[in-house]
C-alpha cells in the first residue's frame, strides 16, 4: 500500500517523470494559488474516479468501458466546477477552462483505465492519493517559481485580514517578467525536470 502512495512522489511522478497533465502544469502554474486549486481539484476527481472505477471494473462491459470511465470522471469534474463557481469564484475564473479539460487530462484517464480498473479499492485507493500529490506538488514547485520570479509574489487563499498575497523584496519592484510568460512555464518546467532526474539517478547511484 505504502508503495502505490510512494511511487507516484518520486518514482512515477505524473508531471516529472512520466511527463503526463503538462497541459494544466503549464497553463495554471502563473500563480501558487491557482496550483493549490487545480491540485485540489485533481485529488478529489482522481480519488473518486479510482474508488469507483475499482468498484464497478467487474460490471462494466468491455465495450463501453472508457466511455462509462469518462461518465464517472466528468460526474466528479461537474461538482468541482460547481463548488468552485459557487465558493472560490475569482479562483474558478482564474483556472478558466482548464478546470473543465480535467475529464481529459491524461493522468486521472490513465489510472482508470491502467490502474484502478486492474487493482482492489485499497490500492487504488493509494494511487490515486500519491500521483494526485505529485502532481501537486509538481505544479506548486512550477507556480512558486514562476510567480516569486516572474511577478515578485507569492499569492495564496486570502483569510481574515491576510489578503493572501506575499510580496518577495527587490523582486516585486523588478520582476523578470519572462517567468511570468508562457516561454518562462517552458524554462521552469525544463530545469525542474532535468533537476528532478538527476536527483533521481543520484539516489539511484548511491542506493
Amino acid at each position: 500500500m505504502i508503495k502505490e502512495f510512494t511511487k507516484g512522489l518520486i518514482r512515477e511522478n505524473p508531471v516529472f517523470v512520466l511527463a503526463l497533465g503538462l497541459c494544466p502544469a503549464l497553463g495554471v502554474s502563473s500563480r501558487v494559488v491557482n496550483a493549490l486549486g487545480m491540485g485540489a481539484g485533481v485529488l478529489f476527481v482522481l480519488l473518486g474516479a479510482n474508488i469507483f472505477v475499482s468498484l464497478l471494473k467487474d460490471f462494466i462491459p468491455e465495450k463501453v468501458r472508457i466511455p462509462s470511465y469518462i461518465v464517472i470522471i466528468a460526474s466528479f469534474v461537474t461538482i468541482v466546477e460547481m463548488v468552485m463557481k459557487a465558493y472560490l469564484p475569482d479562483l474558478y475564473d482564474s483556472l478558466g477552462v482548464f478546470v473543465s479539460l480535467i475529464v481529459v487530462n491524461c493522468i486521472i484517464l490513465g489510472r482508470a483505465e491502467g490502474f484502478a480498473n486492474r487493482n482492489g479499492l485499497g490500492a487504488s485507493i493509494m494511487d490515486a492519493l500519491g500521483m494526485s500529490l505529485g502532481f501537486t506538488v509538481a505544479l506548486l514547485m512550477i507556480a512558486f517559481v514562476r510567480e516569486v520570479l516572474g511577478v515578485g509574489t507569492i499569492t495564496l487563499f486570502p483569510m481574515g485580514g491576510f489578503n493572501g498575497v506575499i510580496e518577495v523584496p527587490i523582486l516585486v519592484d523588478s520582476p523578470a517578467r519572462v517567468f511570468a510568460l508562457a516561454a518562462g512555464a517552458l524554462l521552469v518546467m525544463g530545469y525542474l525536470i532535468a533537476g528532478f532526474r538527476w536527483m533521481q539517478e543520484k539516489v539511484g547511484g548511491n542506493s
